[in-house]
């Protein structure tokens, strides 16, 4: 799967999604596009999954007919993120596309 890490995830995570293909938004040159738009770009660039902490993308956001699957985890402390990222993992194996997922931590 080709995820999207948005700028608020910790990065540390990464590793643990090996077997997925994961670019962040700043080393594509994307951190300064606004929500819509980044869905957009990352739906025009063929990325599967947003993976982001931004809970409030569902109500800033029309979010139907999106192709991309959204995944938010509601905390970015690495700290609490580590302790679940196995499980994270696994939920992000089930995402279909235009899903959104909100993954409590």
């Amino acid at each position: 799967m080709k995820i999207l890490f948005d700028q608020c995830v910790p990065h540390p995570l990464r590793p643990y999604l090996k077997d997925h293909d994961v670019f962040t938004s700043k080393i594509l040159g994307w951190g300064r596009l606004k929500n819509g738009e980044l869905l957009s770009r990352a739906e025009r660039e063929g990325f599967d999954c947003l993976l982001t902490a931004d809970q409030n993308l569902k109500y800033q956001q029309n979010l139907t007919g999106r192709k991309i699957a959204i995944f938010v985890v509601s905390d970015t402390d690495w700290k609490k993120v580590k302790q679940r990222a196995f499980d994270i993992v696994s939920a992000l194996a089930l995402v279909q596309p235009g899903s959104y997922t909100e993954f409590l931590i």
